[in-house]
């Protein structure tokens, strides 16, 4: 069985950094399209960043857009999510997730999940 591995979240300032990585086994060669999700305190789960293995092209919220920056290194089987100029808004818990088809912030189209990693942020 394939599954998602994340880890780099942690506790920082306002301004502050932090890279998660999200490690992928069992399915390396089947998915299409990784999504970087968060859900913070009684808020629904929300895209911030998602990627197509194929292009590497990355798309964005935009409330995190100049800020985070995905990318993917296949030889790791591992994507980052880095995130720069944390925001308190910017805490939540953090989901990778992948989907063998398409590429959009429907997190309901994501087929496979991490277990998340907590980003709490200060000001």
């Amino acid at each position: 069985l394939g599954q998602l591995v994340e880890s780099g979240g942690g506790s920082e300032q306002t301004g502050g950094s932090l890279r998660l990585s999200c490690v992928i086994s069992g399915y390396t060669d089947t998915w299409a399209c990784m999504g970087w999700f968060r859900q913070g305190p009684g808020a629904e789960r929300v895209g911030v960043a998602r990627i197509w293995r194929a292009s590497g092209n990355p798309y964005y919220a935009d409330s995190v857009k100049g800020r985070f920056t995905i990318s993917q290194n296949d030889a790791k089987n591992t994507v980052y999510l880095q995130m720069n100029s944390l925001k308190p808004e910017d805490t939540a818990m953090y989901y990778c997730a992948t989907t063998s088809w398409g590429c959009s912030w429907n997190s309901e189209s994501y087929d496979t999940w991490g277990q998340g990693t907590q980003v709490t942020v200060s000001s």
